[in-house]
Formats: C-alpha cells, sequence, structure tokens
C-alpha cells in the first residue's frame, strides 16, 4: 500500500501521541480516528460514488476533513498504521444487525498483530460498532462508559457483539481469511450501488466518542449520551446542511441537495 502524509493524517485526527507500534498507540490512534472523522455516505446521495484509491481517500478524508464508510475509512487507518510499523491483514465481514438471512460480505475490518497477540481494529462501522480496538479473545468484554463489546466463536468464524442497553445484541461475523484490494473494490460497488443497499436509500451521518453517539438517519437526529437519548426532526434541506455543519463538522455549499432524504 502506498505511503501517506503521515503528519498531515495524525494532525487529522489529533493525535500527538508516541508513534511506536504499541498495544497503547494502537488503542489511542484508534479511538482518535473514531472521535475525528465521522462515518457518512453523502457521496453516494450526491451522485459521486465511492473511490477506493488511497490518493482520493487521503484528499477526502484528510485534506477536505470529510468523513466516509467502512471500505474507506478502515483502508485509510491501514495505511497510517503500517506507515507507523504495524503489521495489519484487511479482513471482511457480513453486518448481522437486524439479519433475517445469509448477507453478503459487505464491511471491511482490520486484525492488527502487535507485540504478539492480535486485535481487532474497526473505525468504519457506524451504529454501536467499538471505539476501541478489542483483543482477539473470545468472551473478554471491553468497557467504554455505557457501550460494551466482546467476541464470540461461531466455528471458524468471529461475531462482534455490542452491549448499548444492557444486552448483548450480534454486530457482524467475520472469518480471519485475508482479504484483498480487489474484494473490496468488489463489495464496495455493490454496496454503493445496489438499488435496494441502506447507503443508497438512506442518508447516514454519525459521530461517536467514548460517552456517546450523535446519529443522523435521513431526517431524525438522535443523541445518545450518559444513558439519555434526546432527537429531533430535520425540518427542510437548508436545515439539513446547518445540521451537518454545526453538529458533524461537514460543510457543504449552499443549495447542496442530496438524494435523500426526502422532504414534503
Amino acid at each position: 500500500m502506498p505511503p501517506i502524509d503521515l503528519n498531515a493524517y495524525l494532525a487529522r485526527i489529533a493525535y500527538a501521541g508516541p508513534r511506536e507500534p504499541t498495544i497503547a498507540a494502537l488503542t489511542a490512534l484508534h479511538t482518535a480516528h473514531v472521535v475525528a472523522v465521522p462515518f457518512e455516505n453523502l457521496d453516494i446521495l450526491l451522485g459521486r460514488g465511492i473511490d477506493l484509491d488511497l490518493g482520493v481517500l487521503e484528499r477526502k478524508l484528510v485534506t477536505e476533513r470529510r468523513g466516509g464508510y467502512c471500505f474507506e475509512q478502515n483502508t485509510m487507518f491501514r495505511a497510517a498504521l503500517e506507515g507507523l510499523g504495524f503489521r495489519v491483514t484487511s479482513l471482511a465481514a457480513r453486518v448481522q444487525v437486524g439479519a433475517t438471512a445469509v448477507r453478503p460480505r459487505t464491511h471491511m475490518l482490520l486484525l492488527v498483530d502487535v507485540e504478539g497477540e492480535a486485535w481487532l481494529a474497526d473505525v468504519g462501522f457506524g451504529g454501536d460498532g467499538p471505539v476501541l480496538p478489542l483483543p482477539l479473545v473470545e468472551g473478554r468484554e471491553s468497557w467504554l462508559g455505557r457501550f460494551g463489546h466482546r467476541l464470540r466463536r461461531e466455528g471458524e468464524a468471529w461475531v462482534v457483539e455490542g452491549n448499548s442497553a444492557g444486552t448483548w445484541g450480534d454486530l457482524y461475523m467475520f472469518t480471519l481469511e485475508p482479504q484483498h484490494p480487489a474484494d473490496f473494490v468488489m463489495a464496495n460497488h455493490f454496496t454503493s450501488t445496489f438499488p435496494a443497499s441502506p447507503f443508497v436509500n438512506n442518508l447516514t451521518v454519525q459521530r461517536s466518542w467514548p460517552e456517546g453517539r450523535l446519529i443522523l438517519r435521513n431526517r431524525d437526529l438522535m443523541l445518545r449520551e450518559g444513558g439519555v437519548t434526546t432527537s429531533e426532526v430535520i425540518r427542510d434541506p437548508d436545515h439539513l446542511l446547518e445540521v451537518l455543519r454545526e453538529r458533524f463538522g461537514l460543510a457543504f455549499p449552499t443549495g447542496t441537495r442530496f438524494a435523500r432524504p426526502e422532504f414534503p
């Protein structure tokens, strides 16, 4: 994978800590990325498509201070980790949230070998995805505020579980089979263009931090923090642009219109 401007990337995520490949550094980098870079699919709804070329991603996520979804964010995070000397393998997962049948592998995540241990890194899940990396150990719970995660085995597969409301639920299932860039080109094309894809049919933007989540789904804006959930409804396209700018740090020109959501 070609190198990126590490100094620019680290400035983007406001990380000024150690650069040696350690578990502590991985944890700090992972947290900093999740907090700084929003999860979003706005380019799909502007008809621009999603380009996984690393130069394009660096310009979008770092220079333009945009966000992205799993293929974009975890591709960028892998490049940064490798630039810092971490050993990283890309993996693919089947999203389990709300699943009633077997789904395709449409989620990208990372396996990091550091200090003789295997850790799961995933800065691009959205929803109730992890803010911290997770050790590849069955049953070990990782809590950050009211948000918990753990892994369980199912034969050759691993399942990531999340807990944000007092009960555990499946987030996604993956195996340890290494994936190649071509695998993600295929999955990204499906996810960003298939007519029934949720990313084609819904506007999705999210910010996460250790204590909470700010989630925008179409016209519904929800803040979950400290065990309390508050919500509001986006009134019109101009209000949407205001919320994107003020609440998510995503600035678009006046008059920008997205394919979703539809307004009365």
